[in-house]
């Protein structure tokens, strides 16, 4: 194995995976115990509690009566869940289970509990519940879950240093759609994909989200940030099965990140973070603005 990795580019992750015949995973976790300077077993058992943390979050976020301080949004993860019990449902039970866990975490987040960032706090439920989910459809070991956790971070490193991973500097895009990259990327790795499929899996799941905005009503992590969890896990899922069926994206993953990057550059500051656009703009978000702070919004 190389003692150094950059992250740079997808494709030479990919590329370095391929040429060492591993997963990508045990590339970085030895590249990053070499630069901290820790034991490989050590920064294993570091993201093993990143993991707990993940499945407690969508633990609490599941249980009812869970409500943001603001009073905006809670209880959507546990309905979801109830939905689930009584058959009231449209897809397969992975798929169901894994918007439930999104909701749940992003709940948990707004209700100030405990999680986290995947890369960030807004697009928290996505990555968790892409994992937490499929380890429980497949039982799967937790140590492949953890170690996927690694390949997820990579190219989580490589978009933050190509474009961006910060609604205010990108939109949504860089957010949820950071998100659902990694957790695609995940997902190949813990069902058993090639290194090459990764490089699919990041282009089809950012290319989805290319160009969604960044617009909390009122402010707030909460509305529309929650339920685009939900998607985004969705879109994690997609661009995942996609992959591991062989399908590849016409364009590569490092220039679909550079093109994310374009676009956030091009958006306006109204639709970055500010609350100024879009959702955020609308009559009705407009009045849960002065429903929360008690007057209007200046």
């Amino acid at each position: 194995m190389p003692e150094t990795l950059s992250y740079r580019s997808i494709a030479g992750l990919v590329e370095a995976a391929e040429a060492a015949g591993v997963r990508l995973s045990a590339l970085v976790l030895r590249q990053q115990a070499a630069q901290l300077e820790q034991d490989e077993a050590a920064l294993y058992e570091t993201m093993r509690q990143q993991y707990a943390v993940m499945a407690e979050a969508v633990a609490a976020g599941c249980a009812p009566g869970v409500r943001s301080a603001s009073g905006l949004s809670g209880g959507d993860a546990c309905r979801m869940l109830e939905a689930q019990r009584s058959g009231a449902i449209l897809c397969g039970g992975l798929f169901t289970d894994a918007i439930a866990k999104a909701l749940a975490v992003s709940e948990w987040n707004a209700a100030m509990g405990r999680i986290v960032a995947a890369p960030t706090a807004g697009s928290c439920g996505i990555l968790p519940a892409a994992l937490l989910a499929v380890q429980a459809a497949r039982g799967l070991p937790e140590r492949d879950c953890v170690m996927a956790l690694f390949t997820a971070a990579a190219v989580g490193m490589v978009i933050a240093d190509r474009a961006c991973i910060a609604g205010a500097e990108g939109g949504c895009q860089a957010e949820c759609g950071s998100a659902s990259a990694m957790a695609a990327a995940a997902l190949v790795e813990v069902c058993g994909g090639r290194p090459a499929m990764l490089d699919a899996a990041v282009s089809i799941a950012l290319a989805n989200q290319l160009g969604l905005v960044c617009d909390p009503v009122a402010g707030l992590v909460e509305i529309p940030c929650i339920h685009r969890n939900a998607a985004g896990v969705a879109h994690a899922l997609t661009a995942a099965q996609l992959a591991l069926a062989g399908v590849r994206s016409p364009i590569p993953a490092d220039e679909t990140i550079l093109a994310m990057k374009r676009v956030g550059d091009a958006l306006p500051p109204a639709l970055k973070e500010t609350a100024e656009g879009g959702l955020a703009a609308t009559p009705t978000a407009r009045r849960l603005y002065e429903q929360v702070f008690g007057k209007p919004r200046g």
